[in-house]
């Protein structure tokens, strides 16, 4: 078995945004480079990584990531969302990984703490399946979040989770529900924005792929969910932004936001 993989999925059929992993985001050294490029280079900042790979299943973006340098996995047009392109990909490995990460292909912004993390976490907990990063919510980012659920926008995924740090829920709704006033006189908010990176032990992944799809998955569009309603052990592991700035990609208009963080000093 060799050490953690960190596992990029891309794809170019994006509904809201195609060709997305291609597009490009300039730097604040006026460079410009794709999206698929600069996530690959947020995973090769990563201590302790193994291998890093590209699952995708286009030859646009599999030609695109050769000429840099970067590995690339092919999977099948099939893949339904990251974590099944993930678990396609497992099937490339000659020697299979301790544990595979999921670096989201639109979030360049991830720190490198946010997967060290994740991997230090599931090799102390045996009792846990994956683990994925969550941030405590400030007063400011609680109501940027209550506001966009009320305006029918949805503005980010939170998570509530038991003592232990295993995860109850996720949900595109604004979770634990707090009234306002109570809120307020909080100095600590008990609401947790979720971060969509994963890290799997590998015979966890690969069943991923084999469930069918539940009821929670299908109404909230959460991929995590389908391990909560199969009854596997999802860790929480609170981190820390160290006041850095998060956004994905999802539109085009997403751009100009990254590109203002990667200008940031």
């Amino acid at each position: 078995m060799s050490g953690p993989a960190i596992v990029i999925p891309a794809r170019y059929a994006s509904t809201r945004y195609p060709g997305k992993p291609l597009a490009e985001l300039r730097g604040a050294d006026g460079v410009a480079k794709s999206l698929v490029r600069r996530s690959w280079e947020a995973a090769m900042a990563v201590d302790g990584i193994a291998s890093v790979h590209v699952a995708t299943d286009d030859d646009r973006i599999a030609d695109h990531v050769r000429d840099f340098g970067g590995e690339v996995i092919m999977t099948p047009a099939e893949c339904r969302n990251g974590t099944e392109r993930c678990a396609a990909a497992l099937d490339a490995f000659d020697d299979e990984p301790e544990i595979v990460v999921n670096l989201q292909g639109d979030a360049p912004l991830t720190p490198a703490w946010f997967v060290e993390e994740l991997v230090a976490a599931l090799r102390q907990r045996s009792d846990v399946d994956m683990a994925t990063p969550v941030l405590r919510a400030d007063h400011d980012h609680w109501t940027a979040l209550v506001e966009d659920r009320r305006a029918g926008r949805v503005g980010g995924t939170t998570a509530v989770f038991d003592a232990t740090g295993r995860a109850l829920y996720f949900s595109k709704e604004v979770i634990p529900f707090l009234a306002p006033d109570a809120a307020s006189a909080m100095t600590q908010l008990p609401v947790f924005h979720h971060v969509g990176v994963y890290a799997y032990r590998p015979d966890t992944l690969r069943a991923y792929g084999q469930w069918p799809v539940g009821p929670l998955e299908s109404q909230e569009g959460l991929e995590q969910l389908r391990f909560l309603e199969q009854g596997r052990a999802v860790l929480c592991v609170e981190t820390d932004a160290r006041g850095r700035t998060f956004w994905e990609l999802n539109n085009p208009e997403d751009i100009e936001k990254i590109e203002a963080a990667l200008h940031a000093p």
